[in-house]
């Protein structure tokens, strides 16, 4: 099996890349739906964030209002901390639970957001980062997410810079440009995953 750390800033493409490479044939490990699975209604990962957050975090129907804990912890480092002590171990360990369902030959990718933030490269036979200028990150946030500036800004901000994510990468996959341009390099680098996971 060779494990796979995929990550990228926010805007860069990396939820494309993942998905194109779950198509391939890749077994994926998406740190993001599963952190929302660690706080659907019921869970003991959302009853914690209520104790710390209060229930003004909570929609009508009782889901986590993720807009209102966002513009909560993207806009205080301590809040921010806070929250990822409860959410990353309940995802790390249903991310453990579901790689280890896979076969010994599957290339099994862990598209993880936070990846260089939390120093986790160690964990992985190799990190693929996808790139693209802060400018071009900026642009799709503002454009395809409807984020106000100031948002992604502050988005972008919370998270490692360009140059930090860069340093861990094995492999980098450039996304600065049009998404025709991602097909030839994912065909590539799945091919060379492939010859990794054989050896």
């Amino acid at each position: 099996m060779l494990r796979v750390g995929l990550t990228g800033g926010i805007g860069a493409g990396k939820s494309e890349v993942s998905r194109r490479l779950g198509a391939l044939g890749a077994v994926v490990v998406d740190a993001d739906l599963i952190a929302r699975e660690v706080v659907a209604p019921g869970t003991d990962g959302l009853a914690a964030v209520v104790a710390e957050f209060g229930t003004d975090v909570l929609l009508p129907d009782g889901a986590l209002d993720r807009p209102k804990l966002g513009s909560i912890v993207f806009a205080d480092p301590a809040r921010l901390a806070a929250l990822n002590a409860i959410v990353h171990p309940l995802v790390g360990h249903r991310s453990a639970e579901l790689a280890a369902q896979a076969g010994p030959d599957d290339v099994v990718v862990h598209d993880v957001p936070l990846l260089t933030e939390n120093k986790l490269s160690s964990r992985y036979d190799l990190v693929v980062v996808v790139d693209a200028a802060d400018a071009t990150r900026l642009e799709r946030l503002v454009r395809l997410r409807g984020m106000a500036e100031d948002e992604a800004r502050a988005r972008m901000a919370a998270q490692a810079t360009r140059e930090e994510r860069l340093a861990i990468a094995d492999l980098v996959i450039d996304n600065d440009g049009p998404l025709e341009r991602l097909e030839p390099q994912l065909r590539t680098l799945w091919a060379e995953l492939r010859l990794r996971a054989a050896r």
